[in-house]
């Protein structure tokens, strides 16, 4: 059976809201995001019924504190069966939260630049350099600290691949043609981020809002399969 690389994303704000969703998607998806408002909402108690169901999750915490604090909630994640969690990505916090994983089987991703984020944003937080520019700093500091994989915006994945080949590459702000953004801005269709050399791509409301969310799923894996028969981007790897 093909790699599916889709993970839903819940954002929703209770956990019967997220069940309806997992119950009408059924065996379509078996990859779900728990982000920060469904986790307020619902905390770890649904992301171990998830677990529980044979759903892999997506623990969105995008993690940043002090080191100790990071090393124990990342040591307290490990033990729920969740498959990824996002930390920010400095270096202080990668390395404590890669301690805190320990031996367990949970991978750990660097968040690089918030796809809502774009140069007059990096800009207003007193960054003088290129979105692409800290991007590259942050995956060069990821890989050293021993992370498992990066969140990246598609449009800087494969530029993400070359600096980090065996990462796990993980792209929100993916959007068929003729989606809206939303508060998006550094955005990419299904098949062009595949294409680039994305693992995982994280899409909400696309799927979760539509009137049949199975059939669009369904329809959002055919374009993936065909960007896949089409092979890399030209001039990529």
């Amino acid at each position: 059976m093909p790699h599916n690389p889709i993970i839903v994303a819940l954002d929703v704000d209770s956990a019967e809201a997220a069940r309806q969703i997992v119950e009408r998607l059924g065996e379509t998806i078996s990859f779900y995001k728990v982000g920060l408002e469904l986790y307020a909402a619902a905390g770890m108690a649904f992301v171990h019924e998830l677990v529980g169901r044979g759903k892999q999750v997506f623990l969105d915490l995008k993690l940043y504190d002090i080191g100790e604090t990071v090393k124990r909630a990342t040591a307290q994640v490990a033990r729920s069966g969740a498959r990824f969690l996002t930390v920010h990505g400095s270096r202080a916090v990668m390395q404590a939260a890669v301690e805190g994983r320990g031996a367990s089987p949970l991978k750990l991703l660097a968040v690089t630049v918030l796809t809502s984020f774009d140069q007059d944003d990096l800009a207003d937080l007193g960054y003088p350099c290129a979105v692409a520019d800290l991007v590259s700093l942050r995956v060069r500091k990821a890989t050293e600290a021993g992370m498992d994989g990066i969140v990246c915006s598609p449009l800087e994945v494969a530029a993400v691949r070359s600096l980090a080949p065996r990462a796990i590459l993980v792209t929100p702000g993916v959007r068929s043609l003729g989606v809206g953004k939303a508060d998006q801005k550094r955005v990419a269709t299904p098949a062009e981020a595949i294409r680039a050399g994305a693992d995982y791509l994280v899409i909400g409301r696309q799927i979760t809002r539509a009137e049949d969310p199975r059939r669009e799923a369904l329809r959002i894996l055919a374009e993936i399969e065909s960007a896949r028969r089409a092979g890399p981007v030209p001039g990529e790897t």
